[in-house]
């Protein structure tokens, strides 16, 4: 009898702690909140180099205007230009293509784009910083995509 009240003691205990447990597991399988840009493409064009952007905004509220200054790198790994690229609006839990034009860019020499930083970041609810803080950066391009 001793034994079969261990027993079940011991069953009790795991269940009471797996039930315990579950809550963090939950916790720990939602996304964090993001801002994902990916590099879809880089195409010559009439006016330079056209990039092509994929964003996706999981940050759980709309965004009024995002907008990043980035950094070319050419070649031979050396910064080429900065510039502001600006994404406008980006509703939450939308997913958007946008293309930016660079005039006078050659697309064959663009080694790395690196996001330098946000220049504004705005919505109802957030924080200035929240975009840099949930960026996450994806390339489909032979480029280089980064923060």
């Amino acid at each position: 009898m001793t034994s079969l009240t261990a027993s079940l003691r011991l069953l009790t205990s795991v269940l009471a702690m797996s039930l315990a447990m579950g809550p963090a597991w939950a916790q720990q399988s939602e996304p964090a909140p993001a801002l994902t840009l990916e590099l879809n493409g880089a195409q010559p064009s009439d006016k330079g180099c056209r990039l092509t952007f994929v964003v996706n905004n999981t940050l759980g509220a709309d965004l009024s205007k995002a907008a990043f200054e980035i950094a070319l790198f050419n070649e031979a790994g050396v910064v080429d230009r900065l510039t502001v690229l600006d994404f406008k609006d980006l509703p939450a839990g939308k997913t958007k293509v946008t293309r930016f034009d660079l005039a006078g860019a050659d697309c064959a020499k663009v080694s790395r784009v690196l996001i330098n930083s946000s220049t504004e970041c705005a919505g109802t609810g957030i924080k200035p910083d929240a975009c840099m803080r949930g960026l996450k950066t994806e390339t489909k391009t032979g480029i280089a995509f980064g923060v």
